[in-house]
């Protein structure tokens, strides 16, 4: 069967139409992020966490590589992130938040903490180390490792010590205990 063009010419010799690729989305510098092969805008929750790990990127907690990881970037998506002007002023304007807020170093306070009890190990188990250091070491691990809240009798200690000369001392001692707050009863309801 010969296939014939409306103006009568022979087209079953002609090649298929070529398969387009569906189109290119809009570039980045509209607003939008490609993130795992589909576009999103910068307002939207998955732009909004993007841009906040951009963030934390830039305050040196998160890698380039953890960045890419997370979001299936490729090095060309990469690349051209480089270029979308809203993203850098969203991701300018969520460091300033997180810098006024407190996000940033207190989460930059959590990494660094995280390394402490590793610090504490290496002057603990360091046999050149004074005794008094190594001793300060093993009690700040041992407030570090316990996760649950403290044992009743375990808090503050409030002591007293009148010194009488020669050998002898007066010591109280007494426990703190938080006091639950009274309400004021002035007579009315």
């Amino acid at each position: 069967m010969t296939m014939r063009a409306p103006n009568g010419d022979d087209t079953s010799r002609l090649s298929p139409p070529a398969v387009s690729n569906p189109p290119e989305p809009p570039a980045c510098n509209s607003g939008g992020i490609r993130l795992r092969a589909v576009t999103v805008g910068l307002d939207t929750d998955v732009g909004q966490a993007f841009v906040v790990d951009c963030a934390r990127n830039t305050e040196g907690l998160l890698s380039d590589r953890e960045i890419k990881v997370k979001y299936e970037l490729s090095e060309d998506d990469w690349q051209r992130l480089a270029d979308n002007t809203p993203l850098h002023h969203a991701v300018r304007a969520e460091r300033e938040r997180r810098i006024q807020n407190g996000d940033a170093p207190k989460e930059a306070a959590q990494r660094h903490f995280a390394k402490a009890p590793n610090v504490l190990n290496r002057i603990l188990t360091d046999e050149q180390i004074a005794p008094r250091h190594r001793i300060e070491a093993a009690r700040e691990l041992r407030q570090v490792a316990g996760s649950g809240p403290a044992p009743p009798g375990s808090g503050e200690k409030f002591v007293i010590t009148i010194n009488l000369g020669g050998d002898e001392k007066f010591v109280f001692e007494k426990n703190v205990v938080p006091l639950d707050p009274t309400p004021i009863d002035d007579g009315e309801l």
